[in-house]
């Protein structure tokens, strides 16, 4: 289990097998949290979330649950709307966090979107009082999981015992999994530039209502749309291209421009409140229920999954 750190922001990985496992690897961590005044957040899948609430007896009382199915559906969400949400209004003292956002149940479009989340993490608590662990279930996850874990914690506990990771390399795994993105077999094109932003927005809600798509989810895809083109029109060279289309239950919408989205953490942590801008991207990770990204010295993508069957958080 974690023990005291000299380090500010403490970010270790959970490798467990079976229920007794989980539990002996967070329980203690909670209770400790608990009972050193920390506030402490946990924030897993259903199931494992209620195998906690029925382990912690009393001390549920004091620790605040988020069901990580639901919160962090789309990974990039994750940092800016539960880790920081939380820690941020705890500033006067350290904080202890329970994040388990990658589970057998993640789809392979989602799992690179959840590496990348992970290796964010370092860089956007560094120097914070803050601990986050990672749960991974060893059983059902692959190796792959696995063996990304270790480059993007610094900390490894398996079998009750605490190790340095001799893999870690977080800004490894952001540039690998910043992957081109697999091209739709049949999507519908809008291209635009400065002017005809009203005109795409009304072509992403048309495609999407054709779709299938209605109420509060077309009003996301609109204001999607709106912040990408927009930042496609003032920071991507001026034009751009819009795909919509169907996949699995969702629709996608894909914005590809000119511009390169040089900082990784864009849109997964909050501007200052003084800052004037940098609440696009932010507003896109919020709303939509997975967000892909590749950029690079040819341009940059942006594909956005809105689900038919699911609300906004």
């Amino acid at each position: 289990m974690t023990g005291p750190s000299t380090e500010p922001f403490v970010h270790p990985a959970l490798f467990y097998r079976g229920e007794e496992e989980y539990l002996h690897g967070t329980v203690p961590f909670i209770r400790d949290g608990v009972k050193a005044g920390e506030p402490v957040a946990v924030a897993v899948p259903g199931p494992n979330l209620a195998l906690l609430k029925a382990a912690l007896g009393e001390d549920v009382a004091k620790v605040t649950f988020l069901d990580m199915t639901e919160a962090g559906r789309n990974p990039g969400r994750i940092i800016p709307m539960v880790l920081r949400a939380f820690a941020d209004t705890h500033r006067q003292t350290r904080v202890r966090i329970i994040g388990e956002p990658i589970w057998a149940g993640r789809s392979r479009v989602e799992y690179p979107a959840c590496v990348q989340h992970e290796a964010l993490i370092n860089p956007a608590f560094q120097g914070r009082e803050v601990t986050i662990l990672c749960p991974y279930d060893a059983d059902r996850l692959d190796e792959q999981a696995l063996t990304d874990a270790q480059a993007t914690h610094p900390l490894i506990i398996s079998g009750g015992r605490e190790r340095p990771s001799t893999a870690y390399a977080p800004e490894h795994v952001v540039d690998r999994y910043n992957q081109p993105l697999e091209q739709p077999s049949a999507a519908e094109e809008f291209a635009f530039q400065a002017g005809q932003l009203p005109g795409a927005r009304r072509f992403a809600v048309e495609q999407a209502a054709r779709l299938g798509l209605s109420g509060v989810r077309l009003e996301d895809v609109a204001l999607i749309v709106a912040e990408l083109t927009t930042n496609s029109v003032v920071h991507g060279g001026g034009s751009g291209i819009l795909r919509v289309w169907a996949d699995d239950g969702q629709v996608v919408c894909e914005v590809r421009d000119h511009g390169y989205l040089g900082d990784p953490l864009a849109g997964r942590c909050p501007p200052a409140r003084d800052r004037l801008g940098g609440r696009g991207l932010l507003l896109v990770h919020t709303l939509a229920d997975l967000v892909r990204i590749h950029t690079g010295p040819e341009g940059t993508a942006v594909r956005c999954y809105i689900s038919r069957f699911t609300a906004r958080p």
